[in-house]
């Protein structure tokens, strides 16, 4: 059993970071979805440098990506918090997280 259902389903996770590798990854996603408003979550799929990857962007396109145990995982959870989820293949990235990276880029130069 994978942890997302584990966690989802309240079945005990085990504490080993072998056997738990993204609890940290969950926690900091539920935490954005919740304190951010209009956010959208995005699945990137598996690559040959990368995981599954699910990317939250608030409405002002702030945005967080972590690592997803499967695309299955990570639109059960974003439905479980009501989110819209996306395939990023199907709709591409939304232009206010292009914006938002502009700015912060202006802003550190």
């Amino acid at each position: 059993m994978g942890w997302l259902r584990r966690v989802i389903d309240g079945t005990p996770v085990a504490t080993n970071r072998a056997t738990q590798p993204y609890s940290g990854d969950l926690a900091h996603l539920e935490w954005f979805a919740r304190s951010k408003y209009g956010v959208e979550a995005y699945i990137e799929p598996r690559t040959t440098v990368t995981q599954t990857t699910i990317i939250l962007i608030a409405h002002d396109g702030e945005w967080t990506r972590r690592r997803v145990s499967s695309p299955q995982a990570a639109w059960k959870w974003g439905r479980s918090l009501n989110l819209p989820v996306y395939d990023i293949h199907l709709t591409g990235y939304p232009q206010r997280m292009r914006d938002y990276n502009a700015r912060q880029k202006r802003a550190s130069a």
